[in-house]
């Protein structure tokens, strides 16, 4: 009996719950540590250690997508807007 695949998917499930409720603000570091992420998955030969870094790192790149794709959303009204976030966005116009 093989136990990689489902090993690599509770380690999935774990990441994805983890990443769910971050509000990233810096998404940069994201963006970079995602693609860190997912090129050193190509070169470990531990297929658990290597699914899981690139899950990691997959993660981390649909984070970005995701906070620019929420803010698009909000911004044409198909979400309300956080109202912590929009009284940081009028802080910042005053």
């Amino acid at each position: 009996m093989h136990w990689s695949g489902i090993i690599i998917g509770i380690i999935a499930f774990l990441i994805i719950g983890l990443f769910h409720p971050i509000v990233i603000r810096i998404w940069p570091v994201f963006l970079i540590l995602g693609l860190i992420c997912c090129i050193s998955s190509l070169f470990l030969s531990q297929i658990i250690l290597s699914g899981s870094l690139a899950v990691l790192g997959c993660a981390m790149l649909w984070s970005v997508i995701e906070l620019k794709e929420q803010a698009e959303r909000v911004r044409k009204g198909w979400f309300p807007a956080n109202p912590k976030h929009i009284k940081k966005e009028h802080d910042k116009k005053e």
